[in-house]
């Protein structure tokens, strides 16, 4: 990878590339009851509050097609909330051996697209998991309006990948799963955790830069201006309509 990798702030994903990176233990009833009222506290969905967006990728050897297009993409979600108001990114992503990265809160388009820029993908196996459990440590510390994955595959046990969607969605963060390709088991796994988070699933075809396109403009619609915006954009875009025809 050329330049800096994207370093991890606090606790986040991973400490090093191919760095071992702790497990989160299994929550208990008392521990669920906490964050949700840290959650609720903050408030994330309040009038004028900043929407905060999870933008996370799958950056496996097969992806690099897609994320340079992603790369590409990424300053329509900006674009799409100037009139709703700021939109601050965190961009996770995951590749090679066990790693699994977290930028900081980005407000700027050419910042992460910079950053994105000095990301290669690597052979690896999917870490789903980590990002879920990045997204649910950031609604409590933060607040997060919405998660947005990239991906076009499914190596984890499901199982385990719903236990921690159904926390999101306690926490009322839906995540939207954008499905390159036709694996069967990814669907079945990203349909279940869209079901549990209030989110969606949809899916795009290999290279569709329209498609992706409009699918980020509508996670981003929402994450900026709730529901609110996003009906309004499901007026006007198919990809918009599409979430907010699946959503809770």
């Amino acid at each position: 990878m050329s330049g800096e990798p994207i370093k991890p702030r606090g606790d986040a994903v991973s400490t090093k590339a191919g760095g071992a990176v702790p497990q989160a233990s299994t929550s208990t009833s008392e521990d669920i009851a906490a964050f949700v009222a840290k959650a609720r506290a903050l408030s994330p969905h309040a009038p004028g509050a900043k929407g905060r967006l999870i933008f996370a990728l799958d950056a496996t050897m097969s992806r690099q097609p897609t994320w340079d297009m992603a790369c590409a993409l990424q300053a329509d979600m900006f674009r799409e909330t100037a009139a709703l108001g700021s939109l601050d990114i965190r961009l996770v992503y995951y590749r090679g051996f066990n790693e699994c990265r977290a930028s900081g809160w980005i407000s700027d388009s050419a910042k992460l697209a910079t950053l994105m820029s000095k990301i290669d993908c690597r052979g690896g196996d999917t870490q789903i998991g980590k990002v879920l459990s990045e997204a649910r440590r950031e609604a409590v510390a933060s607040g997060v309006r919405a998660v947005v994955f990239v991906g076009d595959a499914m190596e984890e046990q499901i199982d385990e990948l719903c236990a921690k969607a159904g926390e999101l969605g306690m926490l009322k963060v839906p995540v939207f799963l954008f499905q390159e390709g036709h694996d069967a088991v990814a669907e079945k796994a990203f349909r279940e955790i869209a079901r549990l988070t209030g989110g969606a699933w949809c899916r795009f075809d290999p290279g569709a830069a329209a498609q992706l396109r409009e699918l980020l403009r509508a996670a981003a619609a929402y994450a900026a201006g709730g529901r609110e915006a996003l009906l309004k954009l499901a007026t006007t875009t198919n990809g918009a309509a599409m979430l907010i025809g699946q959503m809770k």
